[in-house]
């Protein structure tokens, strides 16, 4: 249990300090290249929201109508 959580801790220092890294590079490519994903990522989930929004609607509204059946509420 020991060596898994001393692996664990390693794991975890590594990743915050690759994230520091790339977080603090301040190159014009870099920083371009994350506003990419950026606007990509917003752009996709503007789509889909649009495109599924009655799906999305009815999904959430059967969700809430068998919570309410289950728990009486």
């Amino acid at each position: 249990m020991q060596k898994t959580f001393i692996k664990a801790r390693l794991s975890w220092d590594n990743l915050k300090r690759q994230t520091k890294r790339v977080l603090c590079n301040t190159e014009g490519d870099q920083i371009t290249g994350w506003l990419i994903v950026v606007l990509l990522v917003v752009v996709v989930g503007a789509f889909f929201l649009a495109t599924y929004q009655n799906s999305i609607i009815e999904l959430w509204n059967g969700i809430v109508g068998r919570m309410r059946t289950v728990f009486g509420i």
